[in-house]
């Protein structure tokens, strides 16, 4: 996580191999995640205890995740902030009728910790098809 793409490439690792251990490490403690419910129409936003949660289910709950990231469509980067416009393809599949494919993209702020040198994701909007 020294890197920005490494933090990409550990949120890839902790889904393919369902590691909330790895999953966390990415997420700084003021974490805030916001996805916008079509059906309500309104934005809903959630911290770092309720992401890993969320998660935590997720992981749980199938058995197999593919994350594929795309093309980073926008990114401002300086020595401790960052931010990221990335898009993705993610399949989960609960069993093997049960495959959910999902194509968005991730709108990521990402900080610097001045200690150790890790990038760690504090803001995580999430712009996908669901």
């Amino acid at each position: 996580m020294k890197t920005i793409d490494g933090v990409f490439q550990n949120l890839q690792y902790s889904y393919a191999f369902k590691d909330t251990t790895i999953y966390g490490e990415v997420l700084s403690e003021d974490f805030l995640f916001t996805y916008r419910d079509f059906d309500r129409g309104f934005d809903i936003s959630w911290g770092r205890e309720e992401e890993m949660k969320v998660t935590h289910g997720l992981f749980s709950n199938s058995e197999r995740l593919d994350l594929i990231w795309n093309n980073i469509v926008l990114s401002s980067i300086d020595s401790t902030d960052a931010s990221i416009i990335r898009s993705f393809n993610l399949t989960i599949a609960f069993n093997p009728v049960d495959i959910i494919r999902l194509d968005g993209r991730v709108n990521l702020r990402l900080k610097k910790n001045s200690e150790n040198g890790k990038w760690q994701i504090t803001k995580w909007i999430d712009e996908s098809n669901l």
